[in-house]
């Protein structure tokens, strides 16, 4: 298992697929923490947090400190969880990714990704996959978890978290991040992989967690997903050629962006989430086929979930 959680939430969710893997005596179990030689801090100070976004964006991550692992090991099944930062991979996990060791390691191998989000994570994926494509690793499960609250009350909690590391919820809106039950929960993954590895089905290329209800896609997001995924682009773009991160010519220019980003939120998506409303009939065919293939491998079905849950 592979993993870098910064505010400790997916080290949880992490710790729940792995225990009943770590538990059984035929099955040897490697966990390698990435650790970012410049650390990102958590909680994360509001500029240092916005100042996160343009290598994040363009997938050009800080080095990671050495790892133990050398790319020799010859592992049956790597598991992966991942954050998502401005709507790419978490830099550490996109460092991996882009290691020599990772290319040597991942080779041919197969892979359980397992992403925890606030609710935008279509696009990142597709660049994650990317990344693992690139190493020659096969995917053949994707777990994701999202926050269970809703849609507007997030875009405050969350930052409200990562900024101020206030995970309660207050003015009335649900705690941010994950559920208990939704952690807890994660233990049917592990014991459905630690099954299949006895089994040898891991080196097939049929998913292990179907049936699990792993993934739930909503296409829906993907318009905001590409808008928000251009301009982080773009911005970042200016941003970078104001010098590196923690330069003090990248100060202003983030200002800038916040206030055009708040801008965008308060008058923009509205009106955008009420057209694409509107227009929802219209494209439902469309939806349908987005949900479906965002949903591979794994799939949101649940016949199997009596089988593994508590």
């Amino acid at each position: 298992m592979i993993q870098y959680s910064q505010t400790g939430q997916l080290d949880r969710v992490a710790g729940q697929i792995a225990a009943p893997l770590a538990a059984d005596p035929g099955i040897e179990l490697h966990v390698e923490t990435l650790r970012p030689l410049q650390a990102f801090p958590f909680p994360w100070p509001f500029l240092t947090f916005f100042d996160a976004f343009p290598e994040s964006a363009h997938m050009k991550p800080g080095p990671l400190a050495p790892l133990t692992l050398t790319g020799d090991e010859d592992f049956d099944l790597v598991i992966l969880p991942y954050q998502i930062w401005f709507l790419a991979p978490a830099q550490p996990v996109a460092a991996f990714l882009q290691h020599p060791v990772a290319a040597r390691l991942l080779k041919g191998k197969p892979v359980v990704t397992v992403i925890a989000c606030r609710n935008m994570w279509l696009l990142a994926h597709e660049k994650l996959k990317g990344l693992l494509a690139a190493t020659g690793a096969r995917l053949i499960d994707n777990v994701v978890l999202t926050d269970p609250g809703p849609t507007l009350a997030t875009f405050f909690t969350t930052p409200a978290w990562l900024i101020w590391g206030r995970k309660r919820g207050f003015w009335g809106m649900p705690d941010a991040g994950l559920s208990e039950a939704q952690i807890r929960g994660c233990v049917r993954f592990g014991r459905a992989l630690r099954d299949a590895l006895h089994e040898d089905r891991e080196r097939g290329d049929a998913p292990l967690l179907a049936g699990l209800g792993a993934v739930r896609a909503d296409a829906r997001l993907l318009v905001s997903e590409k808008a928000g995924t251009r301009s982080f682009y773009l911005w970042g773009k200016l941003i970078m050629a104001a010098g590196g991160p923690g330069a003090a010519a990248r100060k202003p220019l983030l200002l800038l962006y916040v206030l055009f980003l708040l801008a965008l939120i308060v008058t923009v998506v509205p009106v955008s989430l009420t057209l694409q409303a509107l227009l929802r009939p219209l494209f439902r065919g469309w939806l349908t086929k987005m949900t479906a293939q965002f949903e591979r491998p794994s799939g949101s079905a649940t016949d199997r979930l009596p089988l593994y849950d508590d």
